[in-house]
C-alpha cells in the first residue's frame, strides 16, 4: 500500500491557445516546428507542474509527430494531461489541433509525449502524487504509458 497522494486526471489538464503570428512561422509561412515544440513543452509542464505542485522539468521528448502544417493566422489548439505519474516522473500526453477562423475547420496537427520529473527548493527529485483516470480514454493512457515507459528505460 502506498502513502503517496492521488490526484485526478482532471485536476492538472491544460488547453493553450495561440495565434500563429508572422515571427511564428518559417519562409513557407508555417509555424515554425521549433516553436511549437515550445509552445508544447511549456503546456505539458504546466500540467506536470499542476500535478506535482511543484516546478517540473522536461526529462525526455518522445514521438514528436508534425501530422500537417499549421498556417499563418490559424489558431493553435494545445491539450497537455498527465498520462500516468510514476515514482518521481510523470508521463505527460500534449496533442496539437488547428483552426482556421474563417472557415471553422479543426484538424489534430500534432502529438507527443513528454516526461518530466519535479524538483524541490535544492533541484532534487521528490516524489509526486499518483494518478488516478476516470474515463476509459484516460485509463487507456494510462495503461499505455507504462508501456511507453519500459521502451523509454530500455534504451536508456
Amino acid at each position: 500500500m502506498t502513502d503517496r497522494p492521488k490526484k485526478k486526471v482532471s485536476e492538472s489538464r491544460v488547453e493553450m491557445t495561440q495565434v500563429v503570428m508572422p515571427i511564428d512561422t518559417n519562409y513557407l509561412g508555417n509555424l515554425a516546428g521549433g516553436r511549437l515544440m515550445h509552445w508544447m513543452d511549456l503546456a505539458a509542464a504546466i500540467a506536470a507542474s499542476r500535478h506535482a505542485n511543484a516546478v517540473a522539468v522536461t526529462a525526455s521528448v518522445d514521438t514528436l509527430v508534425f501530422k500537417q502544417p499549421i498556417k499563418l493566422g490559424e489558431v493553435v489548439i494545445i491539450k497537455a494531461s498527465v498520462n500516468r505519474a510514476f515514482k518521481t516522473s510523470m508521463e505527460v500526453g500534449v496533442k496539437v489541433f488547428s483552426e482556421n477562423l474563417l472557415t471553422g475547420e479543426v484538424h489534430e496537427c500534432n502529438k507527443a509525449y513528454f516526461t518530466f520529473v519535479a524538483l524541490d527548493a535544492n533541484n532534487q527529485r521528490i516524489v509526486v502524487p499518483e494518478i488516478v483516470p476516470e474515463t476509459d480514454e484516460e485509463k487507456r493512457r494510462f495503461e499505455k504509458a507504462a508501456e511507453r515507459r519500459a521502451q523509454r528505460l530500455a534504451l536508456a
